[in-house]
């Protein structure tokens, strides 16, 4: 049996230039026996992803709150907690908080040539606002 090995449990702060608004990062599992990595994400009302893409793909559970999420060409949908979203590899997209409520989610992505995501532009508040 192998153990995943424990993250420093310690979030941090999202970089500005892939997060819009107070969102926090904190690994949880990370194994090179499978190359995935778990990682908890929590966003204050109205924060927000840039664009991005996984390119192994993304599992989403939504822990706490609610949020939105919006796949290129699609309309800006809601989520909340207990909702499980599938995003498939090279699949440009955002998610974040809903405007008026905090959210947390669980992200699950397999780790490609030791990348979990590619990020790109930042969502504007016109795409936010649907």
């Amino acid at each position: 049996m192998e153990f995943c090995t424990a993250a420093t449990r310690t979030a941090k702060r999202g970089p500005d230039n892939y997060f819009t608004g107070e969102v926090w990062l904190e690994p949880l599992a990370q194994t090179p026996l499978m190359d995935v990595q778990m990682v908890r994400v929590s966003f204050s009302p109205g924060a927000r992803t840039a664009w991005h893409t996984h390119p192994g793909g993304q599992i989403l559970y939504v822990s706490s709150g609610r949020g939105l999420i919006q796949k290129e060409g699609e309309p800006v949908r809601a989520i909340s907690a207990g909702d499980t979203v599938v995003i498939a590899a090279g699949e440009k997209h955002w998610h974040g908080a809903a405007p008026d409520c905090a959210m947390q989610h669980l992200a699950v992505q397999p780790l490609i040539g030791g990348s979990g995501a590619d990020w790109l532009e930042l969502v504007t508040d016109d795409d936010y606002g649907g």
